[in-house]
């Protein structure tokens, strides 16, 4: 049995460290979830090992809004202070506190 835990936690804002994106945290895999589509579809050289913490992120860009799939190795955490803007963080979260968003329920 592998035993992950996870480097950053729900409510946490963090960046991708090779694309220009900012999100907060909304869920967490303790591996790789997704479909094989999507992992085939990053370049070979660049895909993350599987057997990782992945992040599903309310993500912004200086253009969008979106939901990311993130491995834990592409992120790192954002300690500009600044909140992020994406539409959905009310439904999930509360007001921003301390660099973090405060979720509005308990998850499993």
């Amino acid at each position: 049995m592998m035993k992950t835990r996870a480097k950053y936690c729900l409510g946490q804002v963090v960046r991708h460290r090779k694309h220009p994106f900012r999100g907060v945290i909304f869920d967490v895999d303790p591996e790789f979830s997704n479909t094989e589509e999507w992992y085939n579809n990053i370049p070979e050289e660049a895909r993350p090992d599987r057997a990782q913490p992945f992040y599903h992120l309310l993500a912004e860009n200086e253009k969008s809004y979106y939901v990311a799939y993130v491995s834990e190795q592409n992120l790192a955490a954002d300690y500009s202070g600044e909140p992020v803007d994406h539409p959905d963080i009310p439904d999930m979260f509360g007001p921003f506190e301390d660099g973090h968003y405060p979720l509005h329920f308990a998850m499993n």
